[in-house]
């Protein structure tokens, strides 16, 4: 049985989001659980941002090696 995934949210949102988790978790009286939880989903966002970053990495070296181009050509993904 597959888990239905949430949809990341942009880089900026998931900043945004994991300053505020280190927030929470810095100032506010959490039990461990909660703690946890947000570690967890901390995580989570960090290794979403990143992804999108390597992305974006890889198509700046494809336009860098088409000399400038416009066009963007399609890269292989080997982690999926």
């Amino acid at each position: 049985m597959t888990r239905k995934t949430k949809q990341q949210p942009d880089l900026e949102t998931a900043l945004t989001e994991i300053n505020t988790l280190i927030e929470q978790m810095e100032h506010d009286d959490l039990s461990l659980e909660q703690s946890l939880e947000k570690f967890e989903r901390g995580v989570s966002l960090i290794k979403h941002c990143q992804k999108v970053l390597q992305e974006a990495e890889q198509k700046v070296q494809i336009l860098m090696q088409n000399g400038g181009e416009e066009e963007l050509k399609p890269y292989e993904n080997n982690e999926e």
